[in-house]
């Protein structure tokens, strides 16, 4: 598993990533009066438009920063109104000023607000708290999955969890989940103990900027290894993380082969293992002057790697690592193109009686 965190500049990180984040959640987000769970059809492909509370059966939902509660008190209307829960998790009441509503379920923070009002201001207030919209619990998923969108679950699923709740990986999907996640700048490094690498990419303004400033951290899992077992890779999701699980990547193979075409790229992928894919080599081929078209991501210039596939499959050169979009490329042997027109025109046993010394 990997990180790359990437610093922001001042001008982007507070603009830029506040206007995405209230854009996300006023697109998706939608009143409710209770959590419900809905599962999404395992056929259907089209995106979870509306967000979807998933809560564990044995719990109450917890409420969180930026959630929006109603609170109702019975004989006290000056009291009963809506309000939106602070970063901090706090929000401000009248007669009561600060209240902590964060990690309090609706029930637990309808009795602190009555045991706070009994006997200075009520004699026997009767409190209901309602959660009206739900946004301290999102979490974004998109890409390869059957039902990409918005979910809003309790704590801290894993990544296996989110990806089950959104119908599960697509027939399409690669083999590569990114997550990005959202974090404020602290001293120290945020991913130090989790024994993975870190790479910090920090720009000049950056580096000068205030240790408050938010920073994206970009992990990478390898969702192909977590689904065959290796469950090491089964990270923890964050409220406001995104998720995206992009379309495996491909390759292509053309020429002299007997099914050129498009393929989708494993870990691991061999140019043997491609030439097999594509059924094979024809007559005709020049398997001594295979190419491989490359594109260099860094330059973005295309590079030309000659590659005798004939030895390659032989076991006589060691083997090719394909990558992504690559172009194998096999081409025509004029010599065997043209002994394989006789043979087609006069028939292998005609071809081989003219060719026999009498």
């Amino acid at each position: 598993m990997a990180f790359v965190i990437v610093k922001l500049p001042r001008a982007v990180s507070g603009a830029a990533i506040i206007c995405l984040f209230v854009m996300l959640t006023s697109a998706y987000s939608q009143t409710r009066q209770q959590p419900q769970v809905r599962v999404p059809s395992e056929n259907s492909a089209e995106p979870n438009d509306t967000p979807t509370i998933v809560v564990a059966p044995d719990q109450d939902y917890r409420i969180g920063p930026r959630d929006v509660i109603e609170v109702r008190i019975e004989d006290a209307t000056e009291l009963s109104n809506t309000y939106q829960v602070n970063a901090d998790g706090t929000f401000l009441m009248p007669y009561l000023k600060r209240v902590k509503a964060q990690d309090k379920t609706p029930e637990e923070l309808a009795k602190f607000i009555a045991d706070s009002l009994r006997v200075r201001y009520l004699k026997d207030p009767q409190v209901l708290v309602v959660v009206k919209q739900y946004y301290s619990h999102t979490f974004f998923i998109q890409g390869s999955v059957r039902k990409p969108g918005v979910y809003q679950m309790e704590g801290h699923p894993s990544l296996l969890n989110l990806v089950t709740v959104a119908g599960g990986l697509a027939e399409n999907h690669g083999s590569t989940a990114f997550i990005i996640h959202q974090v404020k700048n602290k001293k120290g490094d945020p991913a130090a103990g989790t024994g993975a690498s870190t790479v910090a990419a920090k720009s000049d303004q950056a580096a000068s900027s205030s240790a408050d400033e938010p920073e994206l951290i970009l992990r990478t899992v390898n969702i192909s290894g977590l689904l065959k077992g290796r469950f090491e890779q089964n990270t923890n999701v964050e409220p406001g993380d995104i998720v995206n699980i992009p379309r495996a990547d491909v390759f292509f193979v053309a020429g002299e082969v007997n099914a050129p075409g498009s393929f989708p790229l494993s870990d691991g992928t061999t140019l043997r293992q491609a030439i097999a894919l594509s059924q094979g080599t024809t007559f005709n081929a020049a398997v001594g002057n295979g190419v491989i078209f490359r594109q260099d991501i860094a330059t973005g210039k295309r590079l030309e790697i000659p590659v005798d596939i004939g030895a390659v499959m032989k076991g006589r050169k060691e083997d090719v690592a394909i990558l992504a979009n690559d172009v194998v490329i096999i081409p025509n042997s004029r010599a065997k193109t043209i002994g394989n027109s006789i043979l087609k025109a006069f028939g292998m046993s005609t071809a081989q009686r003219g060719l026999r010394p009498y």
